[in-house]
């Protein structure tokens, strides 16, 4: 059976939330990320490309590049809110997708071109999230995650391409070596030495000969050029929430032992987030009383996952919970509302600094056990 995959992407995501928040920014050189003068661009619109922007360049030099452009720190809410629309439409709509990215997604179609003309169905679904969104996507379909991305990419801005097996070659050859996923400049260098500037030059050459330049990468890129790759849908699973709590076998009325049992909870979980690359934006408090009266209170919080900032929400909310002097049989901590780190880290602050500091000492305490390196304030 012939597999089909779908790519979607939504194009220049974070400028086109921006736009259906504001529509005066439409047509204009819009750059989102960062600071005034510190972080790098996330996402930045067509308009301002045309004067060489480009994601993950600095936000100083794309002032430089660009100083009439309209700069936005960002509204991490919203893209998560309409990333989740976009979602939501596949899991109504599509048999089995992935989500790659808070902008990006695969679709499993094979089987379908059994019921259903793809490129119709395709054009539908597009059709679809663009009247339920307002979002500008483009789509790419072919047969395995590679090739379908790079339709995708073809296609852009706001198209649609569909790259039957007999034509991939013909859709391949005339493109650019470096077109071909994880063929960087240093290998591209070498290829060109070789007298290789297109995907056609390439496949003249013979798998081994690949190998002897490039070792494995070389035989990875070999059959990537004549369009073999990947087609394994990860589904997506989404994380509602996760939560930590402890019974204890003597009841604790002293407010500094709870304090200190709230602060392992706390550190705990948010070495399982960390590990899991999710952060959290609502945090949940749960007080269990010697007579079973059972208590909770959560709060909205910017997406994180610094035990600091979780420590000093969950104090706050069990000072607000606590009974004095009740004897307290159970307490437990939650993190909802879960979005992936990658999603969110970096692009509007410089927090990624200190989430790489805590995923260090969440490795230390895998190696050595998690007794070996804690907190100084529950020691």
């Amino acid at each position: 059976m012939q597999r089909y995959i779908l790519h979607i992407d939504l194009d220049a995501f974070f400028v086109s939330v921006e736009r259906l928040l504001n529509p005066a920014l439409k047509d204009k050189p819009v750059i989102v990320g960062g600071s005034e003068t510190r972080g790098v661009v996330s996402s930045c619109s067509y308009e301002a490309r045309a004067y060489g922007v480009c994601s993950a360049m600095s936000i100083r030099q794309a002032r430089r590049l660009c100083p009439v452009g309209v700069f936005l720190r960002g509204n991490i809410q919203a893209y998560i809110h309409y990333s989740n629309k976009v979602t939501d439409i596949l899991a109504q709509h599509t048999p089995l997708f992935e989500k790659a990215s808070i902008d990006e997604f695969y679709v499993d179609c094979t089987g379908m071109d059994k019921y259903f003309d793809l490129q119709t169905w395709a054009t539908g679904l597009r059709q679809l999230i663009i009247a339920e969104t307002g979002l500008p996507v483009t789509f790419g379909l072919s047969v395995n995650k590679m090739l379908a991305k790079m339709a995708t990419d073809a296609a852009k801005p706001d198209g649609f391409l569909m790259v039957l097996p007999e034509r991939i070659q013909e859709f391949l050859d005339p493109m650019p070596v470096g077109n071909i996923p994880f063929c960087g400049p240093k290998t591209q260098k070498l290829l060109h030495t070789k007298g290789i500037r297109t995907i056609h030059d390439l496949r003249q050459f013979s798998v081994d000969a690949l190998r002897h330049w490039l070792g494995s990468a070389g035989e990875a890129l070999w059959h990537r050029a004549h369009g073999k790759a990947s087609d394994v849908i990860v589904p997506f699973r989404e994380s509602k929430s996760m939560s930590c709590e402890r019974t204890y076998h003597n009841d604790i009325s002293d407010i500094n032992t709870l304090n200190i049992n709230i602060i392992k909870l706390i550190e705990k979980l948010a070495v399982e987030l960390r590990a899991e690359g999710k952060v959290t934006a609502c945090l949940t408090v749960k007080v269990r009383y010697s007579d079973y009266e059972t208590r909770t209170c959560q709060t909205s919080i910017r997406h994180t996952a610094e035990t600091d900032y979780l420590i000093k929400i969950a104090l706050q909310l069990f000072e607000k919970l606590y009974k004095r002097h009740k004897p307290v049989r159970l307490l437990g901590v939650k993190f909802s509302q879960l979005a992936d780190e990658k999603y969110i880290n970096d692009l509007f602050s410089n927090t990624a600094r200190k989430t790489n500091l805590y995923k260090a000492v969440d490795n230390i305490k895998h190696k050595y056990g998690d007794d070996k390196l804690t907190l100084a304030r529950i020691v």
